[in-house]
Order: C-alpha cells, then sequence, then structure tokens
C-alpha cells in the first residue's frame, strides 16, 4: 500500500475497465500526460502492483455453464498434506479457484464445467477417490458476480480498528 496515492489509484482505476487501453487513454482518462502515465503504470508492475492482465471468459460460451464452490477436508491435517492436494486439484481442468481456508474446511475449490452430471463426475470419481480426503460439500453456484475494479484501501489512522 505504500506509496499510492491519487493518481496511481486512478491509473489502476482506468486499467481495471479495460486492460487493454492505450497509454494514451489512460493518460487521458486521469489527466496526465502520456509520459507521466506510462512512467506510473510501469512503476505499478514493477512494484507489483499490477501483476499482468487477464481474459475475462463467458464459461458458457465455453462449454461450462455449471459452477460450484466444494468445500473439502483433507486428514491428516499437515501442511505436506494440504500442499500435495493444493498443488493436484488445482492443476485439473475443470478448476478456476482454489482457495486454502480455515474453518471447518481445508479448501474452497471454485469449478466450472458442461452440467450437473460433470460436476458430480468430479466431485465422485476424482475428489472423493484421494485417500486424504476427509468430506466433501458442494454447492452450486447460481450466479457469480465479480467486482470489476478494486480500489486501494486509504490507511487506518493509528489505533484504529478495521470492520
Amino acid at each position: 500500500m505504500a506509496g499510492l496515492d491519487a493518481l496511481d489509484a486512478a491509473i489502476l482505476r482506468a486499467l481495471q475497465a479495460d486492460a487493454r487501453r492505450t497509454n494514451r487513454d489512460v493518460a487521458q482518462a486521469v489527466g496526465v500526460s502520456p509520459s507521466t502515465a506510462l512512467d506510473r503504470t510501469r512503476n505499478l508492475r514493477r512494484r507489483g502492483v499490477i501483476r499482468g492482465a487477464t481474459l475475462d471468459v463467458d464459461l458458457a460460451e465455453i462449454g461450462r455453464p455449471v459452477q460450484a464452490l466444494i468445500a473439502v477436508r483433507v486428514r491428516p491435517p499437515s501442511r505436506r498434506t494440504i500442499d500435495a492436494f493444493r498443488d493436484w486439484v488445482r492443476s485439473l481442468p475443470e478448476v478456476l479457484g482454489v482457495f486454502v481456508v480455515t474453518g471447518t474446511e481445508d479448501f474452497l475449490i471454485h469449478v466450472a464445467v458442461a452440467d450437473n452430471e460433470a460436476l458430480y463426475a468430479f466431485v465422485i470419481d476424482r475428489l472423493t477417490q484421494r485417500s486424504e480426503i476427509a468430506d466433501v460439500r458442494t454447492s452450486v453456484v447460481y450466479e457469480h458476480l465479480r467486482n470489476p475494479a478494486l480500489s486501494p484501501l486509504a490507511p487506518s489512522p493509528p489505533g484504529a480498528a478495521r470492520r
């Protein structure tokens, strides 16, 4: 967060709205010269604030209209077991994302598949066949909404707690 000012935040918003914008378009959108916009954008990349750009794909159009979140608990709960399962599951083509979490489950796995039969096969034929799986709970996603642009949070004043 250190060193992000209003101009950096404006550049981030402009690029999150359309990562393919030209530097000239970004500069115009945020009200600075193209050289300033380019220097700031390069600095954001160099610092790792901007890590890349992704392509937003319509999952239904590529034959994956059914999404689910699958909660998985593994046993024994060791780093070795968790790391091995994490690395295996993230390599599967159905998997969009893997979250290693605290609480009752160890993982939340976001998948996109062709239909309910494919989802059932993924859970029963792939996941539950693994010896470390202790429990699986599947929730079908009716709708997946994402926030397309995130602004940096302002630092909290000393002694203030975030809610």
